[in-house]
């Protein structure tokens, strides 16, 4: 009970820093919905199916591929970096906080950012007549582990590579720009060379678009279970990998 009502108050209060920059806001907002727009249009053009249909195609990869990326990925280093900046985390090691509680606070922030551009990115696609017959509860877990993976990226890039905020958005577009070209989240996978879809099938965003495809299209499980499997197993890879980050930057801050 302790953690949770810790790890509540670090979510809190990352989420009332960042109603306080409304305009980051309004972009993480425009982002995912420009390009939802965006996605449709190109996907009605290129493949000649109807516009409902299009938008329904275009949902996942805008949202997994696309939108989680840059708010919870590129959120989570932008959080790490700028607390090691303004000297919060000295700050918090003189406070009875966790470690656990503040790992799982950034976490639940970004689940609350995530699961805001979901409902946005739904809206958007249902007004264009999307249709998503499949299952709602296996949609949300991919969601949820689509975050923890990308939160636990994030902590890896944050603790260990960038050193100032300037360093954000240079790592962020080094490492994740080629990667959501790669994924299917601008252009669609099927356009993609049999060469780039083999090279494809190694990228963890390729995987989370697939597994949300399937979960929201109502296809056979068995036919996009692989890609959840390796999604699960990535996002606990990524949590772990991030957790032993963060442990090790805590220890160099308390050493300084």
């Amino acid at each position: 009970m302790r953690y949770l009502r810790e790890a509540t108050a670090v979510a809190q209060r990352i989420l009332t820093e960042l109603g306080r920059r409304r305009r980051s806001l309004v972009f993480w907002a425009f982002f995912p919905a420009a390009l939802l727009v965006l996605n449709g249009l190109i996907i009605e053009e290129r493949s000649q199916i109807s516009h409902a249909d299009a938008f329904t195609l275009a949902a996942a990869p805008t949202l997994v591929g696309a939108a989680l990326f840059f708010s919870c990925l590129g959120g989570s280093v932008a959080t790490v970096v700028s607390e090691r900046e303004q000297q919060t985390l000295k700050r918090l090691f003189l406070s009875p906080l966790s470690g656990f509680s503040y790992f799982a606070g950034i976490f639940l922030a970004h689940c609350a950012i995530g699961l805001g551009q979901a409902v946005l990115v739904y809206a958007i696609a249902r007004s264009q007549g999307a249709t998503f017959a499949g299952s709602l509860a296996m949609a949300l877990g991919i969601l949820l582990l689509s975050i923890a993976a990308y939160v636990g990226v994030g902590f890896v890039l944050g603790t260990q590579l960038a050193r100032r905020t300037e360093d954000v958005n240079a790592l962020v577009a080094a490492i994740g720009v080629p990667l959501l070209i790669l994924s299917g989240a601008f252009l669609p996978a099927s356009l993609f060379p049999d060469s780039l879809l083999r090279l494809a099938e190694l990228n963890p965003m390729y995987h989370m678009i697939e597994a949300m495809n399937g979960a929201i299209g109502g296809g056979d499980f068995s036919d996009w279970q692989p890609h959840l499997i390796f999604l699960g197993i990535f996002a606990v890879a990524m949590v772990g990998l991030g957790w032993a980050a963060y442990r090790r930057m805590v220890a160099v801050e308390r050493r300084l």
